[in-house]
């Protein structure tokens, strides 16, 4: 089987060519597309608390934890105790903040609206379907139950 004809390979493919598009015009706007993911997953009014906003965007915590340190100091987020938790943090967005917020929100509705006006509907559909299925199958964490590695054949005796 080559690389092209196998589902992670194209899946990777594109969403490198997305994320390299993305990073283009995050770059135009002093941000990254991590940084834009995280500001459209924070609520504008009551925030977001901290632990939440790994798991929407599938990160680890430690990405996370160098992502909000950066907008931290690019002055888009700020941190406040939450009023009901003491021990949870609540990220905010500055007026900074909900600038790129938007930015981020109008360049994800354009590309999504480039690809609608191209692909149809249908089509859409069942992508979505297929990758809905494969994160099901990842996320059962049975894929490999029944896996084994076969042996290597030996070289042949000389």
């Amino acid at each position: 089987m080559t690389p092209e004809e196998t589902v992670d390979y194209n899946i990777k493919v594109a969403w490198h060519a997305i994320s390299r598009m993305y990073n283009t015009q995050a770059a135009k706007h002093d941000i990254t597309t991590s940084i834009g993911f995280v500001l459209l997953n924070i609520d504008q009014e009551s925030g977001t608390p901290a632990t939440k906003i790994a798991p929407l965007l599938g990160l680890e915590t430690r990405s996370l934890t160098r992502i909000l340190r950066s907008m931290e100091e690019k002055g888009l987020i700020y941190k406040q105790a939450d009023t009901q938790d003491k021990r949870s943090v609540r990220i905010f967005l500055t007026e900074e903040g909900l600038r790129k917020k938007e930015v981020s929100r109008q360049t994800v509705r354009h590309f999504n609206q480039k690809v609608r006006e191209k692909i149809p509907q249908a089509q859409l559909d069942v992508m979505f379907k297929v990758v809905g299925q494969i994160t099901g199958m990842i996320e059962g964490k049975t894929l490999f139950d029944d896996f084994k590695l076969k042996p290597l054949r030996s070289e042949p005796a000389a």
